[in-house]
């Protein structure tokens, strides 16, 4: 047996076997929905719906939220309008596990309903339901309030690694040209919008318990308003980017 691991080798040196921070970063962006449109490529339907899930991703996404705010507006009780949805997850997550596809996102899901079931039985009430996803809400706010803030805005960020390296091979820096650079930043601070209206209706919702009603905008600002928000930052972006990056070099 070799006295070396795969990621090193026989003469002490670091391979290139393990990908670099930078690498797996760059494939975990691939995989957010910007990262299924490359910069300067004109966004189609069949993308946006790639973006989100696919169109039972969508279904995951979308029934938990639905059946919650059906079995309450016909029960009035948080049991069964909180267990029901953790149940149509868990049906999910075993679907993709028979069809062996991954259930990573299905698992995320899952656990985020069951976190919110949990709170909405230990306080007895329904409206508990709703805290993991303001509090979600909250921390991304903040969290591209501060990109903004030290003029890294996120849109640009996750587009920087999506550009292929210049010719020389170093990466290109979109913060170099201005109109890029504004671009990108008022893409981000769309996304900052989306995130303030959604604390701005949920919040008062919940402080006064109005749970029918903080079901069904969440239903309304959730999926639906992010794909809008999404197709806009595509476009956005395109008219900076064009498909430059596709240009061959001279």
């Amino acid at each position: 047996m070799p006295d070396h691991d795969d990621t090193t080798r026989p003469d002490g040196v670091a391979s290139d076997a393990t990908p670099s921070f930078n690498d797996q970063f760059r494939a975990a962006v691939a995989n957010t929905g910007l990262g299924k449109v490359a910069p300067g490529e004109a966004p189609s339907g069949q993308a946006l719906v790639a973006a989100i899930g696919g169109v039972r991703g969508l279904v995951e996404s979308v029934l938990p939220g639905l059946a919650f705010l059906v079995v309450y507006a016909i029960t009035k009780a948080v049991v069964p309008s909180v267990l029901i949805p953790v149940a149509i997850g868990v049906v999910f997550v075993v679907l993709r596990l028979v069809q062996r596809q991954s259930i990573v996102m299905s698992f995320a899901g899952i656990l985020g309903v069951a976190i919110s079931a949990g709170l909405a039985l230990i306080t007895g009430r329904a409206e508990s339901n709703f805290i993991p996803g303001i509090v979600i809400n909250a921390v991304w706010l903040v969290g591209l309030l501060v990109t903004l803030a030290v003029r890294r805005p996120l849109i640009g960020v996750i587009v920087g690694f999506l550009l292929p390296p210049d010719a020389d091979g170093t990466p290109q820096d979109w913060r170099a040209d201005p109109a890029k650079r504004r671009v990108l930043t008022v893409a981000t601070w769309l996304w900052v919008g989306l995130f303030a209206i959604r604390l701005l209706i949920e919040v008062p919702l919940y402080l006064t318990a109005q749970v029918e009603l903080l079901a069904g905008i969440k239903l309304i600002t959730g999926v639906p308003l992010y794909a809008a928000l999404l197709w806009v930052t595509w476009l956005l972006v395109r008219t900076v980017f064009k498909r430059e990056v596709d240009a061959p070099a001279v």
